[in-house]
C-alpha cells in the first residue's frame, strides 16, 4: 500500500526505459525560477531514495556509487516535484537548490559550460 510519501515502486519501475547501464537521465530544475541546473543519472535505487527521502540521490557513473547532492559540499537539492517524460527515459526533478548545483562552483552547470553559437530560428508567419 502506498501514499503520497511512499511511492509504489512496483508501478513506477515498469514505466522506466533504462539505458544499457540501467540508468535514466534526470534533469534538475530550480522549482521557482524554472532554471535548469544540471543533468545527472539515476538507477532504480537512486530514484527510490530521491522519492522517499526528499533529497536528490544520483548514481555516479565514474565512481560506481550513490551520491547525494550536498553531502560533502553542503549544496543540497531538496525535492519539490518529480515527473517522468512520455517515453519513460528521462526525469524532470524540480528542486530547491541550496548553493551551487555544479561541481565547478557555478550555480548551474550550464553557466559553467557556456552558450554555443547557434542560428536563432523563427516561427514562420501565418498567411
Amino acid at each position: 500500500m502506498s501514499d503520497m510519501h511512499t511511492p509504489d515502486m512496483a508501478h513506477i519501475l515498469p514505466r522506466l526505459k533504462h539505458d544499457a547501464q540501467g540508468l535514466i537521465a534526470a534533469v534538475i530544475q530550480q522549482y521557482d525560477s524554472g532554471r535548469v541546473l544540471m543533468v545527472g543519472y539515476m538507477n532504480d535505487e537512486a530514484l527510490r531514495r530521491t522519492l522517499t527521502e526528499g533529497r536528490v540521490t544520483f548514481w555516479s557513473r565514474s565512481r560506481q556509487e550513490f551520491w547525494r547532492k550536498g553531502d560533502t559540499s553542503g549544496h543540497a537539492q531538496y525535492v519539490k516535484k518529480v515527473e517522468l517524460d512520455c517515453d519513460g527515459d528521462a526525469l524532470l526533478i524540480q528542486v530547491d537548490q541550496v548553493g551551487a548545483a555544479c561541481h565547478t562552483g557555478e550555480y548551474s552547470c550550464f553557466d559553467a559550460g557556456g552558450e554555443l553559437p547557434a542560428r536563432v530560428g523563427h516561427v514562420p508567419e501565418k498567411e
